[in-house]
């Protein structure tokens, strides 16, 4: 799955989900001034907004694999570096990081236990590793895919998706051998 759409469509899809969910997320983290962070799927920018307006543009990276949410990044947050790069690829050196975040990322990691292991190999030691995915019963386009398996029961749906079931985020970042906090 890919995100080949203008970042214009991006936003009217996702940006009603992904903009109030930003300063929640980054509240779970834990990050405070003085660390150092990469976004890691940033679409067009809602979570590095919220680390932008936290931790200044000198202390934030991103990095998203489309092109178009890699532009719309690097026009929306002047002075942050946004490289186009997938999770599984992260452009960055070994403990380079505080903190490697990931927002409604997983799930469309084509493999997520090597994402992750990418994200703790650029995280410091002791540092952040932290995702959040869509609840597959809650989730933005659950409503949507309730309406095709009722027209079509061979619909596939999300629930399959990685990270979205009870308890597969936490099994994917204990394949990735990390120790999932909560």
């Amino acid at each position: 799955m890919s995100f080949a759409v203008s970042a214009e469509s991006y936003d009217r899809f996702m940006g009603r989900f992904v903009v109030p969910l930003a300063p929640v997320f980054a509240d779970f983290t834990g990050i405070r001034p003085g660390m150092r962070v990469a976004d890691i799927g940033c679409g067009t920018g809602a979570l590095t907004t919220e680390l932008v307006a936290g931790l200044g543009s000198d202390a934030v990276s991103a990095v998203d694999p489309s092109i178009a949410m890699v532009m719309a990044g690097r026009e929306r947050h002047p002075g942050v570096e946004v490289k186009k790069a997938a999770a599984e690829h992260l452009p960055f050196d070994d403990d380079c990081v505080d903190a490697a975040v990931a927002q409604l990322v997983v799930h469309f990691m084509s493999d997520p236990v090597v994402g992750l292991r990418e994200m703790a190999r650029v995280t410091k030691g002791g540092g952040v590793v932290a995702a959040c995915v869509w609840d597959r019963e809650w989730g933005a386009s659950s409503v949507l895919w309730e309406a095709a398996i009722a027209l079509d029961p061979a619909a596939a749906g999300e629930a399959d998706r990685p990270g979205t079931r009870q308890g597969d985020l936490g099994r994917l970042f204990r394949e990735a051998g990390m120790t999932p906090n909560a």
